[in-house]
C-alpha cells in the first residue's frame, strides 16, 4: 500500500528525517512512536504531500509523490495534531462544506455525513457551533473531516494529544473501528495508546527508525532478560542469596526495600529467557520461609522505548 525508501528531509542544515525505509500493508494500523522532535510529524506530512522530501522515494499504491501527488491525496485522509476547523460554523454546516469541497455528490452527501456522525459520535452536537466544543469533540469533528472522502488510508498526527483519559479511550475505540476497513498510520508518544491500538509499532528517534515490529516482537528483540519479584517472611538476605543465586539461569538476587513487618522483598534477575519460577519455588519450598508474593515480569514497552530513544 505504502512504500518509503531512503526518505530524507532537511530543514536548512537540520536533518529531521534520515533515510527512513518503511512499508505499510493494506489494513494495518501502524503507530509511529518516538519522543518529541523525533521526526514523526515530518514523516507524516511528507506522506500526505504537505512537505516535499529532500530526497528519497514515496509510493502510495504505485503512485509517486513526485509526479502523482493529486492522486495520492485522493487516497488519504489526514488529521493534523490540532484539527483545522472553522470555529464559527455549526458542526453540520462544517461537514456539509467539507463534503462539497471533496466533491461528494448531493445524493451521497447526506448519507455520508450521517454515517460519519454515527461513527464519530457527533449526532448530539451537529447543531452546535464548533467553537463551543471541547477539545475531544473537536478532534472527533476533525476525524469526520479526514474521512469525508472515504479514503483508503487514514493518517493521524497525535490524535489524542491534550485529551483527558475518557476522551482518549473514546478516540481509541473509533480508531480501532476505522482500522477494520482502512489502513491507518498514527503518530504518538503515548506508549499505552500504541500498545492498545496498533498492530505494529515503528520507533523513530533522531530521524531514524530504531525498531519496527509488533509490541511482542519488540519485547523479544529487546532481550530475553526476565525478573521475578518475591516477598518473603522469615527469610534474611544472605540466606536467600545463598539459596537462589546458585540456581541455573539466575544472574543475581537484589534486595528491595523491607516493609515494617520484616518482609524481605527481592528481585531475581534471570540470565536467559527460561521460566525459572518452578525452580525458584521448589527451592523456597525446602525452607520455612513464607512466600507472600511471587511475580514474573518482562520488559515493558516503556522500558524498551527508553532504551531505544535514550541519549547516546
Amino acid at each position: 500500500m505504502i512504500h518509503v525508501e531512503n526518505l530524507t528531509k532537511y530543514y536548512g542544515d537540520f536533518l529531521a528525517v534520515d533515510r527512513i525505509n518503511l512499508d505499510v500493508q493494506k489494513g494495518e494500523i501502524v503507530g509511529l512512536l518516538g519522543p518529541n522532535g523525533a521526526g514523526k510529524s515530518t514523516t507524516l506530512r511528507i506522506l500526505t504531500g504537505y512537505f516535499p522530501p529532500t530526497s528519497g522515494t514515496v509510493l502510495v499504491k504505485d503512485f509517486s509523490i513526485d509526479s502523482d501527488l493529486l492522486e495520492i491525496k485522493k487516497l488519504i485522509g489526514y488529521l493534523p495534531e490540532s484539527a483545522p476547523l472553522y470555529h464559527d460554523m455549526l458542526v453540520y454546516d462544517y461537514l456539509d462544506y467539507v463534503a462539497n469541497i471533496r466533491g461528494v455528490g448531493k445524493a451521497e452527501k447526506h448519507r455520508r455525513i450521517a454515517r460519519l456522525a454515527e461513527l464519530c459520535g457527533l449526532n448530539q452536537i451537529m447543531h452546535m457551533v464548533v467553537s463551543e466544543l471541547s477539545r475531544g469533540l473537536k478532534q472527533r469533528v476533525g476525524l469526520a473531516h479526514a474521512m469525508m472522502n472515504d479514503p483508503e488510508i487514514l493518517i493521524l498526527d497525535e490524535p489524542t494529544s491534550g485529551l483527558d483519559p475518557n476522551q482518549i479511550v473514546e478516540i481509541r475505540d473509533i480508531m480501532r473501528e476505522i482500522g477494520r476497513k482502512k489502513t491507518v498510520i498514527l503518530s504518538t508518544h503515548i506508549l499505552s495508546e500504541a500498545e492498545a491500538t496498533c498492530d505494529r509499532v515503528v520507533v523513530i528517534n533522531r530521524g531514524k527508525i530504531a525498531a519496527d515490529g509488533s509490541v511482542d516482537m519488540l519485547k523479544q528483540s529487546a532481550g530475553e532478560e526476565r525478573t521475578i519479584s518475591l516477598s518473603l517472611l522469615k527469610a534474611d538476605l544472605a540466606d536467600a542469596k545463598s539459596r537462589l543465586e546458585p540456581i541455573e539461569g539466575v544472574q543475581r538476587v537484589e534486595s528491595l526495600a523491607e516493609t515494617d513487618n520484616g518482609m524481605l522483598n527481592l528481585r531475581v534477575v534471570c540470565r536467559s529467557g527460561d521460566d525459572l519460577r518452578e525452580r525458584i519455588y521448589v527451592e523456597i519450598k525446602q525452607t520455612d520461609w513464607i512466600l507472600m508474593a511471587f511475580q514474573q515480569e518482562t520488559k515493558s514497552l516503556e522500558h524498551i522505548f527508553r532504551e531505544l530513544t535514550k541519549e547516546s
